[in-house]
Formats: C-alpha cells, sequence, structure tokens
C-alpha cells in the first residue's frame, strides 16, 4: 500500500503541481463469495473486500472547477459543477466519479471543486468490482472534503444510485455496500432488501480464498445483465398474480414456484429457480461456516456455480473451464464463477498445500485450451474503505 500511495501523491503533484491539502484514501474490491445475482432480487449476499485496491488523492479548489486524472489510463477529464454533471461517452472511466458528484447534488450536498488522481490494483474487467471501488473511494473523499454526513449504507445506497442512473448499470448494493463495509478476517452476509447485515468469522484454517482471473473481460453495461434483471422481474409479477405477497423473488419458495410453471416462458422459470435456490445456499453457507464445516460450504459453492451456469447463463466456457480443471486438483473444495458473469473470475475454497498444485496443473491447461493467461490472486478478507 505504501507503493500505492507514493505513486499516486507523485502522480498528483506531477500533474497538479503540489501535494498542498492531500487526503488519500484507499478502497477495496470484492469477490463474493457466495449468492450471485440476488441482491437486485432483495436476496442476500455473501461478499469479502480484497486486498486489491483503487487508491486516490484529492483535494478541494477554491473555484467550481472539477479536475480528475486517471493514473492508469494517464488521461484527465475537466468539468464546472456550475453546469449539470453530464455524462461522457469520450472518457466512459469518468462516468464512476462523475456519478458519484451528480448523485450527492441530486442529494442536496453543495460541493466545492476538486482535483482528484486515483490508480488501481483490481484488475479491470474481473469481476472484483473496480467500478464500486472507485465509485466508493470518491464517496469517502469528497465526504472527508466537504463534511457531510451520510452513514456507510446511506453512502453505499448514493454510489450505487450512480451506477444505475448515471452510468446505467442497474446493479445490486453488495458491491458499493463492502467496499464501505468489510472487515478484515471478516466476510459480510447482506440482506439486500434491509441492508441488515452480520459480519461472519471468515475462519478457514489450512483453506485459503483464491481467486482466478479468467482473462475474459466482461463488459455488463453491454450485456445480458439487465435483460436478466427484467426476467426477474417478469417471474415475479407471475408469482404475485397468484402469490400476492411476492414483491420480489427473496419472497418466493420453489414451492410456490413448482404451482407458476405453466404460466410462466422456460426461461424465465430457470431465472427464477437459480434466484430462489441461490438464496438459500446463501443462508446454509454461512451456517456451514459458522459450524466449521467447509467441506460443506465447497459443495455449495460448486452448486452455485452449477446453477449459475445452467439455469441463469451467465458462465462461459473459459470459466466453466477454469471450474472444471479446478475441481480435479485434490485439496479444492470448491469452484464456481464470481460476479455478474460473462467472463471475469473463478473463487475457488483451496487448502493452502494445494495452491502450487493449481497454478501448476490449471494454468497451463487453461492456456493450452484457450490461448490465455489466466491469472491467480490469494486474498484474505480486508478492511473497508479508509482514509490513509
Amino acid at each position: 500500500m505504501k507503493r500505492e500511495v507514493a505513486m499516486v501523491t507523485e502522480a498528483f503533484a506531477k500533474v497538479f503541481g503540489d501535494t498542498d491539502g492531500l487526503t488519500i484514501v484507499r478502497a477495496p474490491g470484492r469477490v463474493n463469495l457466495i449468492g450471485e445475482h440476488t441482491d437486485y432480487n432483495d436476496g442476500y449476499v455473501f461478499p469479502m473486500a480484497i486486498g486489491y485496491d483503487i487508491v486516490m488523492a484529492a483535494r478541494k479548489r477554491p473555484d467550481q472547477l472539477v479536475r480528475i486524472h486517471a493514473c492508469d489510463y494517464e488521461r484527465m477529464v475537466a468539468f464546472s459543477l456550475a453546469e449539470p454533471i453530464a455524462y461522457d461517452s469520450e472518457e466512459p472511466w469518468s462516468n464512476y466519479p462523475r456519478g458519484v458528484l451528480w448523485a450527492l447534488q441530486e442529494a442536496g450536498v453543495k460541493l466545492s471543486g476538486m482535483e482528484i488522481a486515483f490508480l488501481g490494483t483490481i484488475p479491470q474487467g474481473s469481476g472484483l468490482s473496480s467500478s464500486a471501488a472507485l465509485e466508493v473511494a470518491t464517496a469517502v473523499a469528497v465526504k472527508h472534503l466537504t463534511g457531510f454526513e451520510f452513514t456507510l449504507p446511506e453512502l453505499a445506497l448514493l454510489c450505487q444510485r450512480a451506477e444505475n442512473y448515471f452510468v446505467g448499470m442497474k446493479c445490486g448494493v453488495m458491491d458499493q455496500f463492502i467496499s464501505l463495509l468489510g472487515r478484515e478476517g471478516y466476510a459480510l452476509l447482506i440482506d439486500c432488501r434491509t441492508l441488515a447485515y452480520e459480519r461472519i468469522p471468515l475462519e478457514l484454517g489450512d483453506y485459503r480464498i483464491l481467486v482466478c482471473h479468467s482473462g475474459v473481460k466482461h463488459r455488463l453495461v453491454d450485456s445480458e445483465y439487465n435483460r436478466r434483471r427484467q426476467e426477474c422481474e417478469s417471474g415475479v409479477q407471475v408469482l404475485a398474480a397468484e402469490f400476492p405477497p411476492v414483491r420480489a423473488l427473496r419472497d418466493a419458495d420453489l414451492e410456490m414456484l413448482a404451482a407458476c410453471r405453466e404460466r410462466m416462458a422456460p426461461v424465465i422459470y430457470k431465472r427464477c429457480r437459480h434466484v430462489i435456490t441461490e438464496n438459500e445456499r446463501v443462508l446454509k453457507s454461512v451456517a456451514a461456516l459458522k459450524a466449521g464445516d467447509l467441506k460443506r460450504f465447497g459443495e455449495l459453492l460448486n452448486q452455485s456455480h452449477d446453477s449459475l451456469q445452467q439455469d441463469y447463463e451467465v458462465s462461459c466456457a473459459e470459466i466453466d473451464l477454469l471450474v472444471t480443471l479446478a475441481r480435479k486438483v485434490e485439496g479444492v473444495l470448491g469452484a464456481r464463477i464470481t460476479g455478474g458473469g460473462f467472463g471475469g473470475c473463478t473463487v475457488n475454497l483451496i487448502h493452502a498445500d494445494a495452491i502450487g498444485e493449481f497454478t501448476r496443473r490449471v494454468l497451463p491447461e487453461y492456456h493450452k485450451q484457450t490461448g490465455i493467461e489466466a491469472q491467480v490472486y490469494i486474498s484474505t478478507a480486508a478492511n473497508g474503505a479508509e482514509i490513509l
């Protein structure tokens, strides 16, 4: 982290002239251990923050000019808060911090001009939520600079609003929430309807969380993500007609779904079945971890992938290959796709002694079959966003 802080400080000085009055913030990415595509269905998710971050340097200006420099791209944008904040199709990376500033203005926060430089260690397009980390870093930095009063859950909702209505990505609140509220050594069980949360100790003993980046970049805004959301809403309409208390798939069970099957298109039925069973798997996973039953937790990870592959259809050939290869390694208790889908990463529950075997067997075979170099990241559960 010292290296990243030094790099972003140096870049800030180079672009903006000096480092007087600087605030440095970090916001982590996340890996979702289980609970995929449940968040926008009012369900349960179980992510942990990871030790890969957005690191941001920011300071106030006396006028209304905002200047944002992306160190990784060596690109700069500038705009005035005196004008409505507009979407920038030429510099799409800038829409995440722009969106946060827009959402803050919408919420009545009086902003001043500012200068921002940031860099990231989260692999982009990996499904480890670099976009949410950038939003959260912006929100935390601006909160520190202007002193507005928001709780962390309120700040998570504001960042989600920026992504939903400014960027145009209809994500749930999980990514922003864990980036703000993560704690070292703990995963976070989040009820996405009430925003109630419970920190669950991630006591894995000799086991580790291994994230494997497929090298296939997902582009969620351009993908079928929003279509999946619409399919779930269609399913809820059918279920609610028969069972009025159903407001979201969170409220349905497999019995209800079976009763409505004849009135649903087969694809809608499959989408609903994934979400209903995935919610159950999240709660069973938390119970397994509390009981110290890592074998059961691994089984649930496997079931989650199979459901995402077959019922929700958000996997891809490369990810399926990584999962298949991982499951053949002795010491891997579970493997599944993580993140929105259509590429990105797998998350694997693996014995520490098997990590070498994983890299020796899985990565070369994956490269042989796909021509892509996969990357491996080992991470423990990290702290949420903080001022450094």
